[in-house]
């Protein structure tokens, strides 16, 4: 999900090399002629916003309603006013008092995590109905921009995406609807577009996953950030989600009338494959980058963990989890509250104290990025592990994943 977001930045960098023309070449301005960025208060995390205000606020909520902390009422307000009057959110507005118009990029993965922050806060505060109104008016407009073929893009009428789409059905299912029963004018639901997404058991490569979106020639490729994503809001749940009884290791399975249920499975079937190999996912480099070699991909990994446990795959997740727990200290840090959050909700689906998180208080560190929240981390009762069915995801979409960077913030948070 933390991908997604930060996938922003790597979209321009993208487009730059797409048009196969040289940047004009300018001298480095000195760390000092760069302004730090404004952070207004009650966001949490202190670099630039543009791009993941509202994602990383919306997930540091959810990462704590589901630990049983209650957010502070600053940063709640914060995450209210940043609602337009249509009911969607943009990544990030400025100037809130600034009406929304015309040249607002209204942002559906925004809107869709939102949506599911502030349920969550409702549940936990003195004054719910506002959130409430807020959660409903940002569903109602995601439902009002759903694509013909049933699905969602990252801005409203862009085509379909596998992300988007699935952050849109955990939104949703948050509120208790039933996202099989939301149809598009020409009666598609979001599962007909997620199942557009899935390549087949018999595929050579990529066999279980889902693709982002088809490439230029409309072939699908694997995508482990959108197949994450994709195998949770298959089988009705989020990011929120638990490990489930009984342990199963997952089957590719092909059969003769494709069903949302088995290619979620199928998808992870292919997450647990890719995670046997190292232990973690990798971000694939970046289109023109001279050093080819993967990097791992924390943010990813973590969804995928949920995902598996989410079909009861858990002795597939154990040890990405474990490498989580070794490895993911570092990054959290620098990455900031999207982060911190990703790993609590990985270390909750695998029934494991994120207070507790191999040598890190996951709640504690989240907790100091922003304002204090009313009920300490370290003295919060642990949260239940009833699965709302909320899909809060991610999860959700990259603008690198746009051009195929394959980048998971941009989309993993989200433009992760």
């Amino acid at each position: 999900m933390i991908t997604v977001r930060r996938g922003a930045a790597a979209f321009a960098a993208a487009a730059v090399l797409c048009t196969g023309v040289a940047p004009v070449a300018s001298a480095a301005p000195s760390p000092s002629a760069t302004p730090a960025p404004v952070i207004p208060a009650g966001l949490y995390g202190t670099k630039d916003p543009t791009y993941d205000g509202v994602w990383r606020q919306s997930l540091a909520f959810i990462a704590q309603t589901t630990s049983g902390v209650q957010p502070a009422d600053e940063a709640v307000s914060w995450l209210l006013k940043q609602q337009c009057a249509t009911g969607a959110f943009a990544s990030y507005r400025p100037d809130p008092a600034k009406p929304c118009d015309a040249s607002t990029m209204l942002d559906t993965n925004a809107t869709a995590v939102a949506v599911q922050a502030l349920t969550g806060a409702k549940r936990q505060s003195t004054d719910p109905e506002p959130l409430a109104k807020a959660a409903e008016a940002g569903a109602a407009w995601l439902k009002g921009v759903q694509n013909k073929d049933g699905g969602w893009g990252y801005n409203a009428g862009g085509p379909s995406d596998a992300n988007s789409t699935s952050i849109v059905i955990s939104a949703l299912t948050a509120l208790g609807e039933k996202p099989g029963q939301v149809k598009s004018t020409e009666g598609m639901t979001p599962y007909d577009a997620l199942l557009g997404l899935a390549l087949p058991c018999s595929a050579k490569e990529g066999a279980g996953a889902f693709a982002y979106q088809p490439d230029k020639n409309g072939k699908l490729l694997a995508n482990a950030d959108a197949t994450a994503a994709a195998t949770l809001a298959g089988l009705g749940k989020g990011i929120t989600a638990r490990g489930v009884e009984p342990q199963q290791s997952p089957v590719c399975t092909d059969l003769a009338t494709p069903t949302m249920d088995r290619a979620a499975l199928n998808g992870a079937s292919y997450l647990a494959a890719a995670l046997a190999k190292t232990g973690h996912l990798n971000t694939p480099p970046m289109p023109g980058a001279t050093d080819p070699t993967e990097q791992p991909d924390h943010g990813n990994t973590a969804d995928a963990v949920v995902a598996l446990a989410a079909t009861g795959a858990t002795k597939e997740a154990s040890g990405a989890l474990t490498w989580l727990k070794e490895n993911s200290a570092a990054w959290a840090k620098e990455s900031g509250p999207a982060a911190y959050a990703q790993l609590i909700l990985a270390a909750k689906a695998m029934h494991v104290d994120p207070r507790a998180f191999g040598s890190t208080d996951l709640l504690k560190e989240l907790a100091a990025t922003g304002p204090a929240p009313k009920a300490s981390p370290s003295a919060a009762p642990g949260a239940s592990d009833d699965d709302s069915g909320s899909f809060d995801v991610w999860w959700i979409i990259g603008i690198g994943m746009v051009v195929g960077v394959g980048i998971g913030f941009l989309v993993s948070g989200r433009r992760k």
